[in-house]
This record gives structure tokens, sequence and C-alpha cells, in this order.
């Protein structure tokens, strides 16, 4: 079993979903952090989506608030994405946010 620390980072150009991170084949991730961060000196809000292997969409956050020039970890506790799970961001304004998620892949 192999165990690998990644990153996985976007900048939301567009406000169309945008995949941040998806599981690969015969791999579990344990994601411990997303980072969203504002940087056009102007609040924004994100949303944070999961896509199962069956292409069904969860919420995990709905239009959560980022402040102007600030920084939200979006986790309280690690998230688990099973095999074929994409995690998607989008954003309410084009090119305002940056988002980073810090993982563990286990194969």
């Amino acid at each position: 079993m192999a165990n690998n620390f990644k990153n996985a980072k976007i900048d939301l150009t567009t406000t169309n979903a945008t995949v941040l991170y998806a599981c690969p084949s015969a791999t579990t991730a344990v994601v411990k952090s997303i980072l969203a961060s504002e940087d056009s000196g102007n609040a924004d809000t994100i949303t944070v989506t999961l896509t199962d292997a069956s292409a069904a969409v969860f919420s995990l956050f709905k239009v959560k608030a980022v402040g102007a020039n600030a920084t939200v970890e979006l986790l309280t506790a690690p998230l688990v994405l099973e095999e074929g799970e994409i995690l998607k961001a989008t954003a309410a304004t084009a090119n305002r946010l940056h988002v980073v998620a810090s993982l563990l892949e286990v194969s």
C-alpha cells in the first residue's frame, strides 16, 4: 500500500464548476484541508460539491462566504474520497478565488 501526500489547486477564472481533484482508480484519498482565498479585494462566495462514481452530486459547501483578501479553511474534519469521486468548486464571481486542497492518497 502506497501513501502519497499531494495538493490540488485551482484558480477559479470562471463561474463554472471546476474540478479541484478527481480520486484515481484503486485509490482512496483523505482530504485534510480545503483553503479558499480571495485575492481581488472583493468578498465572494464559493460552492464545493462532491460527485460520486455514479454521477450523483452532493453539496459540501453551498454559497460559503469568503471575505475580501481573506482565506477560509472549509474543512473542520478530514473528508474521505473513494475511487472515481470528484471534488468541484464554483465561484460566484470569476477571477477572485484560489482554492488549494491538501490530501493523502492511499493506493
